[in-house]
C-alpha cells in the first residue's frame, strides 16, 4: 500500500464524501481547454468534481476519464450527462436549475433509467434538491447563497450589484470599484466571510485548509479586486452566480448553447471512475494520457503525498502530455525530485491566469512532460 492509498483512506475518514460539495465546477474551463488542448485522439484524466470541466474537455473531441472519491460528486455528473444526452438545451437549463421549471421531478423520473444503481440510490432521498434545481444543491453553492442573501445586503444595495455587473470598459469598472464598491463594510465583511474559519465551516471542509499558511481572506480579496476591475464583470459566470444566485447573464462553457451539440456528443467519450486520480491512472493508464485536469487537489495534501501522486501520474503520461491545476492558498508545483521530467510552461500559465474568471485562485500551473 502506497502513501497515496493511505492518504485517500485518511481523507475519506476525515472528510464527508456523501454530500454534494460542488454542484458546479469552480475552475475556468476556457483556460483549462487552452492549456490541455483537447482534441480527437487525445486522452485526458480529469478530476470529476461537478462534471462541468470534464464535459467541456470531452466536447472538444477528447476521451476523458473523470475520477472522484465522492459518490455524491459522481452522482451529480451522471445526472448532468443523462440530462444532456436526452433533453433539449432549454430543457437541460430548466432541469438543472438555470431557468424556471415546475416539473423537475417528472423530468428526473424520465432520466432515472439512464443512471447507475448507485446514482439512483443517491438521488432517491434527495427530492428537494431535484425540485430546486440540483446545480444549487452543493455546500459551496449554499455558502455563496448565504453570502448573497445575508452579507451583500449589509454592504451594497441591489442597484449597486446591478451596476457592478453591467457591461463597462476597464476604466469604468475601476472607477466604480474604487468609488462605490470598495467601501469599509465590503473590506471588513469580506475578511470575515472569506476567513479560514468561516470558509471551513460554511463552504469548504476545514480539512481542506490543513496545509494552508497565513491569512486566507487578504489573498482572495486581492484577486476579487482584479476580477471586478480588470476582467469584464458582465460575462463572468462565477461572479454572476455569486451575486445573483444563478447563471442569469452568462453560462458555464459546457452549457453554452453554441456548444450544446458538441457537449452532447462528448458525453459518449466521458468515463466515470469511482476513486482517486492515482487509482484511475493505475486502472485506466494503459495507453497513457495526453493531459491531466487536476483541479486544486494538491491543496489538500502534504508534500510527500503530492510527490507520490505526481510520480504515478507521470508513469502514465505520454511525452508532451500536460498537467494543469490551480493553487488557491497552498503553493504547489511539480516536486523537485521529479522536476527533471517536466517543463513548467510558466509564460503560458501566466497568460491564461490573467484571463481566469474563477478569481478565488492564486495561481494556475501548466507543466509539460519531457
Amino acid at each position: 500500500m502506497t502513501s497515496n492509498d493511505l492518504t485517500a483512506s485518511d481523507l475519506q475518514e476525515r472528510v464527508k464524501l456523501d454530500i454534494i460539495r460542488y454542484a458546479n465546477c469552480w475552475e475556468d474551463a476556457d483556460i483549462l481547454c487552452e492549456a490541455l488542448r483537447p482534441a480527437p485522439g487525445v486522452r485526458i484524466l480529469s478530476v470529476a468534481s461537478g462534471g462541468d470541466n470534464s464535459l467541456a474537455l470531452a466536447a472538444e473531441g477528447a476521451a476523458v476519464v473523470a475520477a472522484d472519491l465522492s459518490p455524491a460528486q459522481l452522482a451529480c455528473v451522471e445526472l448532468k450527462c443523462a440530462a444532456i444526452r436526452r433533453l433539449k438545451h432549454p430543457e437541460v437549463l430548466a432541469f438543472l436549475g438555470v431557468s424556471e421549471s415546475r416539473n423537475r421531478l417528472a423530468t428526473y423520473e424520465s432520466l432515472e433509467r439512464e443512471l447507475s444503481d448507485d446514482a439512483r440510490a443517491f438521488w432517491r432521498d434527495r427530492r428537494d434538491e431535484l425540485v430546486g434545481g440540483f446545480i444549487h444543491a452543493g455546500k459551496f453553492e449554499s455558502y455563496f447563497h448565504f453570502f448573497r442573501k445575508r452579507v451583500i445586503p449589509l454592504i451594497h444595495t441591489r442597484r449597486a450589484v446591478e451596476e457592478l455587473l453591467r457591461e463597462k470598459d476597464e476604466a469604468a469598472r475601476l472607477d466604480f470599484y474604487e468609488r462605490r464598491w470598495n467601501n469599509l463594510p465590503w473590506k471588513l465583511m469580506f475578511r470575515v466571510f472569506f476567513s479560514r474559519f468561516v470558509m471551513g465551516r460554511l463552504g469548504r471542509d476545514p480539512e481542506f485548509f490543513r496545509y494552508v499558511e497565513g491569512a486566507v481572506s487578504d489573498r482572495i480579496l486581492s484577486r476579487a479586486r482584479y476580477a471586478l476591475t480588470v476582467l469584464p464583470t458582465h460575462s463572468n459566470p462565477f461572479l454572476d452566480y455569486i451575486l445573483t444566485g444563478n447563471f442569469s447573464r452568462s453560462l458555464p462553457r459546457y452549457l453554452e448553447p453554441e456548444r450544446f451539440e458538441a457537449v452532447r456528443e462528448g458525453v459518449a467519450r466521458l468515463t466515470l471512475f469511482p476513486g482517486s486520480v492515482q487509482d484511475a491512472a493505475r486502472t485506466d493508464g494503459e495507453g497513457g494520457f495526453d493531459g491531466f485536469n487536476l483541479s486544486d487537489i494538491f491543496e489538500y495534501l502534504d508534500a510527500p503525498t503530492c510527490t507520490g501522486i505526481f510520480g504515478e501520474l507521470l508513469a502514465v503520461a505520454k511525452p508532451g502530455a500536460r498537467l494543469a491545476y490551480w493553487n488557491m492558498l497552498a503553493p504547489r508545483r511539480c516536486p523537485e525530485e521529479l522536476s527533471d521530467r517536466v517543463t513548467p510552461l510558466t509564460d503560458l500559465a501566466r497568460e491564461l491566469f490573467k484571463r481566469d474568471k474563477a478569481f478565488f485562485y492564486s495561481a494556475f500551473v501548466v507543466e509539460e512532460v519531457r
